[in-house]
């Protein structure tokens, strides 16, 4: 019995010893932490947990402004027990907006632990004691930021937003919110963080938005062989300094002169190469960057000092400078020496070991220069060192440099011209000029001519070899010659070919090498139409092509451009045109035409205009156009490309009221519009009434005229002058010599009178049987020479007609009419009654009577 008791008594203690067991043991040294959104929780297990040999489990639970959020559980078992443990979780809330705590409880086979723990993660309102944080908060770009909002009781939450972007908003509680936003930089001075209530009130806070350092390109050298001096690039800019700047260290030592992006740090120079970093650092980040090299080969030089001029000449000046680093005496150097005047600058390089002197050549003589000098290693050359500070000089004087001689032909004069010398090429002050000529092909004589300072040119009247010297204090320049061709103006004006037109003020010309340009060529031009002097410029034999520029070519201005090629003795003259290096173009009404005329031939109209003088063209003229229309219709244009046309001509028009229209062609386009209206008639019928009108008055003269001679015709025919014959010497005479036929002094039909041979009668012979028969017996009757007549046949005429005039019945008139007529005293005699008869019946019963006047029969001599 009392053994039962005795065991139950151990029992029990046993028991309670484990009961404090288990309530003694738990989690000491809890720490919790926060990484962005995420809690940090670690612990130990307290001392007396060792003496158990269970697994214990150990409860942890997150609240979250005192509300639980989340409950987890971590086993450990009796092998790990007396050892850390640690524990992490994912906040979905920002942690900057509300407290977090964490609180953890050991649990042994089912029986919990009397000791916990807990801990509490405050949130930033205590912090900043502001409505809305972080405040003045350094954050870096791409990251993902919280910002709290906690509103005053009495207010109302509208709206939470970074620079207007309002991102994803929780509620947290009913006056507590938080914005979630992935971050951009905006600006070096910050981004605004506002949030808003219902009732207009705001509250908000600055942050900047930024990148850790990204310096780069370290280089490090030495300028003195005493210390070595880093730079470097500063990369992309942090947009955080204004909050916070970024530090430095080289092989981390503090860099004193960081700002400016160098570092220095005195080390011993020795042989060979080592490694130089530098670390870059600010709130967000930072950066380390390397160099190798061996400062040996990285000597950058300080600038010369104390530079000076010594021993100046009229071409040359000796410099001087010293060194501030006696290491430099024993460097073999190279020296940049920048020599700049009023024109510009030139270099010259200078060479030696420790160098601190050299001297300058080819000055200008009288000339004012500024020189700088900058040095550098010449073995294992690295860089220049700086340039030494400025000095002025001036040159002494010298003679002058030789003229630039020319000329220009002025009718049958040459002018002889010469460009003014510049400073840098007068060497002092001109005092005058020395012009000597000699005649060519003439006289050996020599003439000389002073001529002042102020003038450049000398006028000749004859084609001689001139030369020009110029004079100063110091002396005279090399003579400068040149030959008068003796070139005719009708051979200059021959080569004005072409008009050109230059652009942009200028003109670019190009020729073909000549073979005797044993010396270049000259290319001059001047104004065509003013007094002003003649420019040039000389080029060398290799050089084909320039441009050309007068110093002031105003728009409209007409020049003479020549090329000419230079050799011994005259130059030739290659080439010559006029033109303008501006062209100016008047408005299109400008009435360039005046007056205007035209000549209409039928259906063509042709207008004529004067030439236009060269004194009137602002532009190079390539051709005219004419525009004509009618009646306000679409115009019509005709043109040509001749500059001398003075007309144009437009074909195939109808009657009626044309506008004619005028324009000068250019490159710039048409100009100097000039208008003629010309009202236009029906020429075409009018000619045709003209010369039906004609062809009438001709037709009706001509009837005229035959009507007229074929009644003279038959006039003369049938009603001839009668010519008294006489008869005592006919009938008395034994033998006549009678022109047996009268002859007219122009026939019918318009024959000249021919000689026909004279009848010779005797008074023996009847002359014919004087009858009344038919014609044929008549014209048997007649002798053969008028049978075979040429001029009867040519008539067609075959009867020959006795003389009426002899036939009429003249003496019948006192005879009564109831008187009979005597019986005829012989077959043969003469019969004149007959013929009257004959000739007096009836004409309509006739034939057709052919007149040849020149055939009439003279009466018979009666027996």
């Amino acid at each position: 019995m009392i053994r039962f008791w005795f065991l139950l008594l151990v029992l029990i203690r046993l028991s309670q010893q484990n009961q404090t067991g288990v309530s003694q043991c738990g989690p000491q040294n809890l720490t919790v932490s926060r990484s962005d959104q995420t809690v940090l929780v670690a612990w130990e297990d307290a001392a007396s947990c060792s003496a158990l040999n269970d697994p214990i489990l150990y409860n942890v639970t997150i609240l979250v402004e005192n509300q639980e959020v989340h409950s987890d559980g971590v086993w450990v078992a009796p092998g790990l027990v007396g050892s850390a443990h640690s524990w992490n979780w994912t906040s979905p809330l920002p942690m900057d907006c509300a407290a977090h705590t964490v609180r953890l409880r050991a649990q042994i086979d089912n029986q919990p632990s009397r000791l916990g723990q807990e801990w509490t993660l405050p949130d930033k309102e205590a912090i900043y004691n502001r409505p809305v944080f972080p405040q003045d908060a350094v954050l870096q770009a791409g990251s993902l930021a919280s910002f709290c909002c906690k509103v005053p009781d009495d207010q109302q939450f509208d709206k939470i937003h970074l620079d207007g972007n309002t991102g994803n908003t929780t509620k947290i509680s009913e006056h507590r919110y938080a914005l979630t936003v992935r971050l951009k930089p905006v600006m070096e001075s910050g981004a605004v963080v506002l949030c808003e209530t219902k009732s207009g009130r705001e509250y908000g806070s600055i942050v900047y938005i930024g990148y850790p350092p990204g310096d780069k390109d370290l280089q490090c050298e030495t300028r003195d062989l005493e210390s070595v001096e880093c730079r470097w690039n500063e990369g992309r800019n942090t947009m955080v300094k204004v909050k916070n700047l970024t530090s430095y260290q080289l092989d981390g030592s503090p860099c004193n002169s960081s700002s400016e992006l160098r570092c220095s740090k005195r080390v011993k120079i020795g042989g060979g190469e080592r490694n130089w970093t530098l670390t870059a650092q600010n709130v967000l980040g930072q950066v380390e960057i390397q160099d190798s090299a061996d400062l040996s080969r990285r000597v950058h030089m300080f600038a010369p000092h104390g530079l000076s001029v010594g021993d100046v000449k009229a071409r040359s000046v000796r410099l001087s400078w010293s060194w501030t680093v006696q290491q430099y005496h024993s460097l073999n150097l190279s020296c940049q020496i920048i020599v700049s005047d009023a024109d510009g600058s030139f270099l010259q390089i200078k060479h030696g070991v420790g160098l601190k002197a050299a001297v300058l050549t080819d000055l200008r003589p009288n000339w004012k220069y500024e020189v700088k000098v900058r040095c550098g290693t010449a073995q294992h050359f690295w860089t220049w060192s700086d340039w030494s500070s400025r000095v002025s000089f001036h040159t002494e004087g010298d003679a002058p440099d030789a003229l630039d001689v020319w000329m220009q032909k002025k009718g049958n004069q040459t002018v002889i011209v010469w460009k003014k010398l510049l400073a840098n090429q007068s060497h002092g002050d001109v005092t005058g000029y020395e012009v000597t000529w000699t005649r060519t092909g003439g006289s050996d004589r020599l003439s000389k001519e002073e001529v002042s300072a102020s003038v450049h040119e000398y006028t000749l009247d004859e084609d001689a070899v001139v030369t020009v010297t110029a004079k100063n204090q110091h002396g005279r320049s090399p003579p400068s010659t040149i030959t008068v061709p003796a070139t005719s103006s009708a051979d200059e004006t021959s080569m004005n070919l072409s008009c050109f037109t230059g652009s942009d003020g200028g003109l670019n010309l190009s020729w073909s090498h000549h073979p005797e340009a044993s010396c270049g060529y000259i290319v001059d031009w001047f104004p065509v139409l003013e007094d002003d002097p003649v420019d040039w410029l000389k080029l060398p034999p290799s050089q084909n092509s320039v441009r050309i520029k007068p110093k002031s070519a105003a728009a409209g201005r007409r020049y003479s451009v020549s090329i000419y090629a230079c050799r011994d003795g005259a130059p030739m003259l290659l080439e010559r045109k006029d033109g303008f290096f501006t062209e100016k173009l008047p408005g299109k009404q400008t009435k360039l035409f005046q007056p205007l005329s035209y000549t209409q031939r039928g259906s063509d109209v042709e207008i004529h205009w004067v030439p236009v003088p060269l004194t009137q063209q602002p532009a190079c003229i390539h051709g005219y156009v004419l525009y004509y229309s009618k009646n306000n219709d679409k115009p019509i244009s005709v043109t040509t490309e001749n500059p001398a046309d003075s007309s144009l001509t437009a074909r195939n028009l109808q009657s009626g009221s044309y506008t004619f229209t005028v324009a000068a062609r250019t490159a710039g386009g048409a100009y100097g519009n000039t208008t003629l209206q010309v009202l236009l008639n029906d020429q075409d019928g009018l000619s045709n009434i003209f010369i039906s009108l004609g062809a009438v008055f001709i037709l009706l003269f001509l009837i005229t005229v035959l009507c007229y001679r074929h009644w003279a015709c038959i006039k003369e025919t049938f009603y001839p002058e009668v010519p008294k014959p006489n008869m005592a010497d006919w009938f008395t005479s034994p033998e006549k010599s009678v022109n047996p036929y009268y002859q007219s002094e122009l026939g019918c039909h318009g024959e000249e009178n021919m000689a026909v041979p004279e009848l010779l009668l005797k008074p023996a012979e009847p002359l014919n049987n004087n009858t009344d028969q038919e014609d044929m017996a008549v014209m048997s009757q007649a002798p053969p020479l008028y049978q075979n007549n040429p001029a009867l046949r040519r008539h067609g005429v075959s009867t020959v007609f006795p003389n009426l005039t002899y036939n009429l019945p003249v003496a019948d008139q006192e005879r009564p009419a109831d008187q009979e007529r005597p019986a005829d005293p012989e077959p043969s005699g003469y019969h004149p009654q007959i013929q009257a008869e004959v000739f007096g019946q009836n004409r309509a019963a006739q034939k057709p009577i052919i007149c040849v006047s020149e055939y009439i029969m003279v009466p018979q001599q009666s027996q």
